[in-house]
């Protein structure tokens, strides 16, 4: 006989990959000390994150950010 977890843990692995990345989110967060500054950088994390989904925000390749902003301080 399969316990709990067991059980659980097959669920959670039949899920589509976007819901068991968002199941991982969760069970990091829930391991994680909650400090006023944390749940801020969060908020703001998924905020952000929605904006890119969304459309409302384009993403940039990290080097390509680098050298712009290596090029408005030079």
């Amino acid at each position: 006989m399969q316990s709990m977890t067991e059980d659980l843990q097959a669920q959670v692995l039949g899920l589509p990959a976007e819901d068991r990345a968002r199941m991982l989110e969760l069970l990091i967060a829930s391991l994680e000390p909650k400090t006023a500054a944390q749940q801020a950088w969060t908020e703001l994390a998924l905020k952000r994150r929605e904006d890119v989904r969304a459309g409302r925000t384009q993403v940039v390749p990290g080097d390509e950010a680098l050298a712009r902003v290596r090029a408005s301080l030079g």
